[in-house]
């Protein structure tokens, strides 16, 4: 059990710890420039903020390599290519390496045609999508990225109990003439990424955002796991979840329908399904004029009368790329669960671990070094 000093966030320089993450799926046996392209999304997630899709992931990362459950060598095989559209079968390979290779076919077809579009069937897990948003938004392009996991189940149909779809998250990354808006939303009222982590560390949810096998709303995890069968309800909840059931369904079709491969598969249904489609305002009204309307609304957004116990109106990301300047700053900050399994990686693997920085107080967060 760690003390109230020990419980805080150890830090670490952004670049060091990405060299680390890096140096650790490269021992593991994957190849450099894809242990690069991983290691980068895995970190910028927690420099945004969203760490339970960064650093958090590496461990099970490292474990599905080892059993053979992500594939690290190959390359994706071509389903389908059209001008403007692309279909991959991505062989169970390094969901982030894949969605940055399919980010850049996107944007290049963009760039000639306004739209791109790569579709993808049998992914790694992906990790966080607003980090592909923040990088297509700042090249001045419009990124739709959506995902989903046909061999999971946790959310049910609106009205139902029995648990179908994933939470499946789908982003949005719009240009700006200043930062990025970055939306990056599960169909579902919360994860599995997070509920997870609260059931391992007995907590509750903050609101009732499960319900439990006879559709009675909870906000405790433990309804998801064995022997329970409760599940996530839908965005919306239980006054409106249609709106959460709706949203599943168009996921649903742009990741399973167009890849062709989902929950109608017979198996293990292995890997997730990928939607990728990348948008240049220049082939529609011009970039000049997208920024026009987009600065405009995010001005009222930001100006419009907060609700009592409301600072002031934030944009979607905003808070994420304030995090994240202030991280690159000060260190990304690591839960202590996070050190743990990450220096028994490491030294499972014979790798060195990063130091960790001087606190402000100029004495280290925790009195051993590295991690």
């Amino acid at each position: 059990m760690h003390t109230e000093t020990e419980s805080q966030p150890a830090r670490f320089d952004a670049e060091a710890l990405t060299a680390f993450a890096e140096r650790l799926l490269t021992a593991a046996a994957m190849p450099p420039d894809r242990a690069r392209d991983v290691a980068g999304v895995l970190v910028e997630a927690d420099l945004l903020g969203h760490d339970t899709h960064g650093l958090e992931l590496l461990p099970t990362y490292l474990a599905d390599i080892e059993a053979g459950r992500m594939t690290v060598t190959g390359e994706p095989s071509i389903i389908a290519d059209r001008p403007a559209v692309l279909t991959w079968d991505g062989h169970r390979l390094p969901g982030p390496w894949l969605v940055l290779r399919a980010v850049e076919e996107a944007s290049a077809r963009a760039k000639i045609y306004g739209t791109g579009t790569v579709s993808i069937r049998r992914s790694y897990h992906i990790a966080c999508l607003a980090v592909y948003a923040r990088r297509v938004a700042e090249d001045g392009l419009v990124l739709l990225l959506h995902t989903s996991a046909p061999a999971g189940s946790s959310v049910a149909p609106y009205g139902g109990t029995r648990a179908l779809f994933s939470p499946s998250p789908m982003a949005m990354g719009i240009p700006t003439g200043g930062q990025a808006i970055l939306v990056d939303i599960s169909t579902s009222l919360t994860t599995n990424s997070l509920t997870g982590r609260l059931h391992r560390e007995g907590k509750k949810l903050s609101s009732p955002w499960l319900i439990d096998e006879t559709g009675a709303p909870t906000d405790d995890p433990a309804v998801l796991f064995a022997p329970r069968t409760g599940t996530i309800l839908p965005i919306g909840g239980v006054d409106a979840g249609h709106k959460g059931y709706g949203l599943s369904l168009m996921v649903e079709a742009l990741t399973a329908g167009l890849a062709g491969h989902g929950r109608s598969d017979p198996g293990a249904r292995m890997g997730g399904t990928i939607f990728v489609q990348v948008l240049d305002p220049a082939a529609f009204s011009g970039l000049d004029a997208f920024r026009e309307q987009m600065d405009w609304i995010a001005a009222a957004c930001r100006s419009n009368p907060p609700a009592r116990g409301v600072d002031r109106v934030r944009l979607p990301g905003e808070r994420g790329l304030f995090l994240r300047a202030e991280q690159l700053r000060s260190g990304v900050g690591i839960k202590p669960a996070v050190v743990d399994a990450l220096s028994n990686a490491a030294a499972k693997l014979g790798v060195a671990t990063p130091a960790r920085l001087q606190s402000r107080h100029g004495h280290d967060q925790h009195p051993a070094p590295g991690l």
